[in-house]
């Protein structure tokens, strides 16, 4: 085999390219997870691709139970297919209001044996066999698992000092690396100021002690050369009993001035002890697919003079080479001559192209060694007698990202992954234009009825948004065989995942239960049903073929589309960056629970690990709060709860555990407090009733504080959240207008609701599409205030009636409730909880009344002179629309279904 062979892992060898093209797997692989939905049952949990990944490396997941099911003490085991007891770890995530167990976290070891189907269950289940054991001091956290041992200072500017396996140190000194400059160089003109600045620990704390996960949370700042700490950090380590690797999440805060500070360079970086003969170290890069590049600093093939077959076929194995006396004497006797390679650099500066190179040392040319489209990111760097597999999760997607890797010849070498290259153009956050003289909310106003950009000087900073990267470490023994390297690779580009079955989060009830399983009885249930499968795969493909990709972008799709062009509105106002406008997000985690689907899951959850950090503040006087659409994530001067509500994030906390998102859903606990700092809606509304407070909208801000309160409640216990809960319920309900009030004054510190005196009844089509619906008919499950009920079901009845109907009821007929067909699944609620057939039948109207069968399943494809690439487009299809239909869609047949019989 030459460098670029790679082992098909059914033990099948094939000789194919490193960037080996992917299209025809990415075709089969949504077949595979089609199927893999299809064949979920009640009752037992499975992998989300359908097959159980070749090599665990631990798993975290969560499960839901219904209310009264799970006691909070009550033990629980896991047991596989075959009936035996596997060793888990497990913890509550959420309550019902009587206290019991809502959602469970669990944890499995690394090569645990679940096969592809288990479950979870009452009883106590046996110890694991290689526990994970934290120890600490005042200087030190060390975890360790029975494979490898972990040194994690408690202060300086190293997260890892030492990685030991066997009694040999096989990495050391990991830290946090980056540049700075005071100008973007490509600038003309340009003579930009660098500095470099490396981590720095403030506190580190372990968050869990095993024995089977064990994850400890560091929190830091940078600190640049002249002194400055900025870009606070979070890193978290996670080790699993029995693994090889040790996994980390990084997740920053841009807190620097956008007309000075210049991110050229953000990375991991750490030392491999280097132990063996230069011919016997190895250094390798994975592709795309399953391509391999794998070379030795000092390659003894292709020379003139052959060493020996066994000798080549031991350095292409990666295993120790013969001893050098049984070597050819013409090789051995001049090794001195062959050239040592010590740096090597692979670099992804967009989605669709990456290069490697290579060269002796610094002061020498570089040697272009390949090239291809998207590089998985994942690398080693070590000897026969050890070394570390590391890379990092969606690494061509988060483009522009570069490999490192420096003294591959000497003692101790040296790995860098980028998750931002030196070689890209320097981080760019300023606002995209210069306000084009809209000093006034009139003049913005104006400006909005054209660009649909809500501007406002000052309010397009990037100042508080983040960003998270996922990386792992795999601590090794010896070079990893061509087929393992694969599948670790496989385990960091796209981690494996165990979900429920779709029957059993619905028969738990959770999430408000709006949602039914896929049902095609009739043709018209079929129709819906096709439509909410095509469109899911509509933007799946979508994010590929108009590259929605990039550092601050991946996981976010486009608002609305240009005819005219074939493209997005990516240019054009508050039509380009989606941020969450009209809930896709719910309407992707609704579809997921529902089917099963594997590919609607990856797109939830890509859009909740984008949202939760770029589309909201996590720091500035915007804190807590998230950006309405456009041309950039922070662009908009919207800075609104409905963009950071926890009712967008919860569903990924509870279904994977992860702790990024739990830190995020704690941190909009009291995000309700910036409505005494901003109100959302200075620029239309100027008098204030009562002066001296802020302003709740009783539609998107209630909802979203609501859903924050909510899920802190659930996730802790504590009646302090309820209360707040119940008394904004009992002021909405006990209100003549109930929701038709349209706004409050409010109270943040002691989160009460004023009403507002003389209000006149209104509604906006806005309220009710940011989660209100969902978190309402939750709120009406676990809190019984009957006035608060009875005004919801008011609003859900008047809001699309006749107009007739709205006066005798109110005394007006309401203008501006417009997304009819999002605000019927308001209708069938209503229809459904007062068992009202007329009613029912009447939301169906109202669903198919805009674009319920005027758009069937399809698409158009375009090539040729008209786009720069081929792609798929159904020009009448918005982000809105899709969303709101799909939630229409979901609902309608989750309440009112039968009446379509």
């Amino acid at each position: 085999m030459n460098r670029r062979d790679f082992l098909i892992k059914s033990s099948m060898a094939a000789s194919l390219p490193l960037a080996m093209s992917t299209s025809g797997q990415a075709l089969s692989m949504a077949n595979q997870t089609k199927q893999a939905a299809v064949s979920r049952q009640a009752g037992s949990l499975t992998w989300l691709d359908g097959q159980a990944p070749h090599l665990n490396a631990g798993q975290t997941w969560g499960q839901p139970w219904r209310k009264g099911q799970l006691q909070k003490s009550q033990p629980l085991c896991l047991v596989n297919k075959q009936g035996n007891k596997v060793a888990v770890q497990s913890w509550p995530t959420a309550y019902w209001p009587d206290g019991s167990v809502k959602w469970t976290a669990h944890a499995v070891a690394a090569n645990a044996d679940l096969g592809e189907s288990f479950k979870v269950m009452a009883g106590k289940g046996p110890a694991v066999e290689l526990p994970v054991k934290v120890s600490n001091n005042s200087q030190h956290i060390v975890l360790e698992n029975g494979v490898f041992s972990c040194l994690i200072p408690r202060s300086g500017q190293y997260i890892i000092k030492k990685l030991e396996r066997n009694g040999k140190v096989i990495a050391q000194n990991a830290t946090l690396v980056g540049l700075r400059q005071d100008q973007p160089v490509n600038e003309p003109d340009s003579q930009a100021m660098v500095e470099s600045f490396v981590s720095r620990i403030e506190q580190a704390e372990i968050e869990q002690s095993g024995p089977i996960k064990a994850v400890v949370k560091i929190s830091g700042t940078q600190r640049t050369e002249s002194g400055r700490d900025w870009l606070p950090f979070t890193l978290r380590l996670t080790v699993y009993a029995g693994g090889e690797s040790v996994q980390l999440s990084h997740s920053f805060i841009y807190d620097g001035d956008d007309q000075k500070d210049f991110i050229s360079g953000l990375g991991l970086r750490f030392d491999v002890v280097q132990r063996d003969e230069l011919y016997n170290r190895h250094v390798r890069f994975v592709g795309q697919g399953e391509g391999l590049w794998a070379e030795s600093p000092q390659g003894i093939t292709g020379l003139r003079r052959d060493p020996g077959k066994l000798v080549r076929d031991a350095q292409i194995a990666g295993i120790a080479t013969p001893p050098l006396n049984e070597w050819d004497e013409r090789v051995s006797s001049r090794m001195h001559w062959i050239p040592v390679w010590n740096d090597y650099t692979l670099s992804q500066l967009n989605a669709n192209g990456f290069n490697l190179k290579k060269r002796t040392k610094a002061g020498h040319a570089w040697i272009d060694s390949d090239q291809g489209q998207r590089a998985s990111g994942v690398a080693y760097l070590g000897g026969a007698s050890g070394g570390i597999l590391f890379g990092m999760r969606d690494f061509w997607q988060l483009h522009p990202v570069q490999i490192d890797i420096r003294n591959a010849g000497a003692d101790i070498a040296q790995a860098t992954l980028w998750f931002w290259s030196p070689e890209a153009p320097a981080m760019d956050v300023r606002f995209y234009h210069d306000g084009m003289g809209q000093e006034t909310h009139e003049q913005q106003l104006d400006a909005l009825n054209i660009t649909y950009e809500d501007y406002e000087p000052g309010f397009g900073s990037a100042y508080g948004v983040a960003r998270t990267s996922s990386f792992s470490l795999f601590v090794l023994d010896a070079t990893p065989s061509r087929t393992d390297t694969i599948a670790m690779a496989d385990t960091i580009r796209q981690p494996a995942q165990i979900v429920a079955a779709p029957q059993d989060y619905l028969a738990s009830g959770v999430f408000g239960g709006l949602f039914s399983l896929p049902d095609r009885t009739n043709p018209e249930k079929s129709a819906i049903e096709d439509r909410l499968d095509w469109q899911v795969d509509y933007y799946h493909k979508q994010v590929d073929q108009r590259h929605w990709y990039g550092f601050w972008n991946f996981g976010d799709i486009m608002h609305t589309y240009d005819t005219d062009r074939h493209v997005w509105r990516y240019d054009v106002g508050g039509y380009a960056w989606d941020n969450s406008e009209l809930s896709p997000d719910l309407w992707l985690w609704y579809s997921f629970l529902r089917t099963g689907d594997a590919t609607t899951f990856r797109l939830a959850e890509n859009m909740t690990r984008h949202n939760r950090d770029v589309d909201m503040y996590h720091a500035g006087k915007f804190k807590g709060l998230g950006t309405r659409h456009n041309v950039q994530h922070w662009g908009c001067s919207a800075k609104q709860l409905r963009i950071s509500t926890a009712a967008y994030r919860r569903f990924h906390y509870y279904l994977t555990g992860d702790e990024r998102t739990g830190d995020v859903l704690n941190e909009v606990i009291n995000a309700d407090e910036a409505l005494a700092a901003l109100n959302p809606t200075r620029k239309v509304a100027q008098h204030n009733p009562l002066p001296g407070k802020a302003k709740i909208g009783v539609g998107t801000d209630f909802g979203s504080a609501a859903a924050n309160w909510l899920t802190a409640w659930e996730r802790t216990g504590d009646k302090k959240y309820r209360q707040w809960l119940e008394r904004a319920m009992r002021v909405i309900g006990d209100h003549p207008l109930g929701f038709f009030a349209g706004a409050f004054g409010y109270e943040p510190s002691t989160k009460t609701l004023l009403p507002y005196p003389n209000v006149e009844p209104s509604l906006s089509h806005l309220n009710s599409v940011f989660g209100l619906i969902e978190v309402c008919t939750e709120l009406n499950q676990l809190i019984d205030v009957p006035q608060f009920k009875a005004a919801w079901l008011k609003y859900g009845r008047l809001y699309s009636a006749p107009r007739a109907e709205q006066e005798a009821a109110m005394g007006v007929a309401f203008k501006g409730n417009s997304l009819t067909v999002a605000h019927s699944r308001l209708t069938a609620y209503v229809a459904q909880q007062e068992g009202d057939r007329a009613l029912a039948k009447r939301a169906w109207h109202e669903f198919a009344k805009e674009w319920g069968g005027k758009h069937q399943p399809g698409t158009q494809h375009i090539a040729g002179p008209q786009v720069l690439n081929p792609i798929d487009e159904a020009p009448w299809l918005s982000t809105n629309d899709a969303a709101q239909w799909g939630l229409a869609a979901i609902q309608n047949l989750a309440l009112i279904g039968e009446s379509l019989d």
